[in-house]
């Protein structure tokens, strides 16, 4: 199996950053270097394992998307192969290739853009108990993974590591960034899902729902970090796909209902620190996203 890397370490560079999944550093002036981890994250939580080969995996996804949407929207990338691109990075190709970008440095937005095309998660628990989900009326009669008849935009804050994002309304959300900017991230966060899912479900792959980030660059808005990856959004298989139950999933789903399992039982709370995974749980989720690649990209 491959050595799975927990974490970069650019000594040349400026850690500005260390995420959940990636550390950013400073490249010059006006540029960040990205290294995207093995590490997993769930319920805002970093996990004590590494999933070997997620890093590259997310990063060639994410990769195709920005590809694929640049008519829709600027993004930040500047080279998605920092290490040939730049001499001075050559030296650290081990940790870098096939999972670091160099980007622009842009001004991020506090809010994280969360499209649903389809009732799961939080948001189906809030719709059994109130018929909304973020606070958006949605028709009756849902069920457990129904697709909802025409994709809500549910912003949330963005979190500390450790700490849990909070779903907000999109009032609040134009208190917290301008207003314009606000409706132009609404309206292409929708955009970009809504093409994202046609392109999925082609290639049988429904996209429940996503979250997207966005940054100023100059006076101008561009899509950033990553995009429509196992990481950011539920990928449901469409041949195995069912109304009214949960759903089998390419994405991190599988991990999540592993420490669901555990918190029901009494044996976490969700918090840090993480509960060692078994073996088990990190090689089905390594190949969980590994069958994504192979049916997104390839």
């Amino acid at each position: 199996m491959t050595k799975a890397l927990i974490s970069s370490d650019i000594k040349d560079l400026k850690l500005v950053n260390k995420g959940k999944v990636r550390e950013i550093y400073a490249f010059g002036k006006d540029k960040l270097l990205i290294v995207t981890s093995d590490r997993i994250s769930a319920f805002d939580v970093v996990m004590g394992q590494a999933i070997p080969g997620k890093g590259k995996i997310l990063s060639e996804i994410s990769n195709f998307w920005f590809k694929k949407f640049e008519n829709i929207i600027k993004n930040h990338i500047i080279s998605i192969e920092p290490e040939k691109d730049f001499p001075e990075l050559a030296k650290w190709k081990d940790q870098l290739e096939g999972r670091s970008v160099v980007v622009h440095k842009c001004k991020p937005l506090p809010v994280e853009a969360i499209v649903r095309g389809y009732l799961a998660g939080s948001g189906l628990k809030e719709y059994n108990k109130s018929g909304t989900v973020c606070g958006i009326k949605l028709e009756k009669g849902l069920k457990n993974s129904s697709k909802i008849k025409e994709p809500i935009f549910t912003p949330s804050t963005k979190a500390e590591i450790g700490q849990h994002d909070e779903n907000i309304s999109f009032e609040k959300m134009k208190q917290l960034v301008d207003p314009a900017i606000a409706e132009r991230v609404k309206e292409i966060s929708l955009k970009l899902y809504k093409t994202g899912r046609d392109y999925a479900e082609k290639k049988g792959i429904i996209i429940a729902d996503t979250k997207f980030e966005f940054g100023i660059l100059g006076k101008e808005l561009v899509l950033i970090d990553e995009v429509l990856t196992p990481d950011s959004s539920r990928f449901w298989p469409l041949d195995d796909y069912k109304e009214g139950q949960n759903q089998k999933s390419f994405d991190k789903q599988y991990l999540r209902d592993y420490l669901e399992k555990l918190t029901e039982e009494g044996k976490w709370d969700k918090n840090p620190p993480a509960p060692k995974l078994p073996a088990e749980v990190t090689r089905t989720t390594a190949k969980k996203y590994k069958d994504v690649l192979e049916k997104l990209v390839k």
